[in-house]
């Protein structure tokens, strides 16, 4: 019991500025989604890019909220999804199962990125009739690249901090 204990402090108070991003950034990247789904008629939007965006806008310096970590990461768990789903079905321990790989896998390649963690969810319980192969590309990933795109706009305004830290694994610096 004595490492649940805990006792650490809180992080630090975010200031107006980080706060102000974070409103910005889920609004403004949420919004574009909704407006690309509703004049495109193609699927730009999908539950796990709201906790894409805390991660973008709440913890940029994060190695998770890095584009790198953002694509890929939405990438290779919905193809997890797919090739589950079509492969061997939604079965209960078949989504267990998927969800473990998928996590597996982000952490083979050094992709990790929490909210896709969800993908081989929202894709199995949705099923063959509702999710198709063109999935990956919107909205996986035309919606995650559409996120980095205005996460780049976003955590670039006002102080000095650089985002992304990292595209591809090369740090600036």
């Amino acid at each position: 019991m004595k490492r649940l204990k805990g006792g650490g402090a809180l992080p630090p108070k975010p200031t107006w500025i980080q706060l102000t991003k974070g409103l910005l950034g889920g609004f403004f990247g949420i919004l574009t989604l909704t407006v690309l789904n509703h004049t495109t008629g193609v699927p730009w939007l999908m539950a796990p890019f709201g906790a894409t965006c805390v991660i973008l806008f709440a913890a940029p310096q994060s190695p998770l909220a890095q584009p790198r970590n953002v694509i890929v990461g939405h990438l290779l768990t919905a193809s997890v999804g797919l090739a589950m789903l079509y492969g061997v079905g939604n079965e209960s321990w078949m989504i267990a199962l998927a969800v473990g790989l998928a996590i597996m896998l982000m952490q083979a390649c050094r992709a990790v990125h929490p909210p896709a963690g969800a993908n081989p969810l929202v894709i199995m319980l949705a099923g063959t009739q509702v999710v198709g192969i063109d999935y990956l590309f919107t909205p996986v990933l035309a919606g995650s690249v559409a996120l980095v795109t205005i996460a780049a706009v976003i955590n670039n305004l006002g102080e000095p901090h650089h985002w992304p830290v990292y595209w591809h694994g090369i740090k600036r610096g």
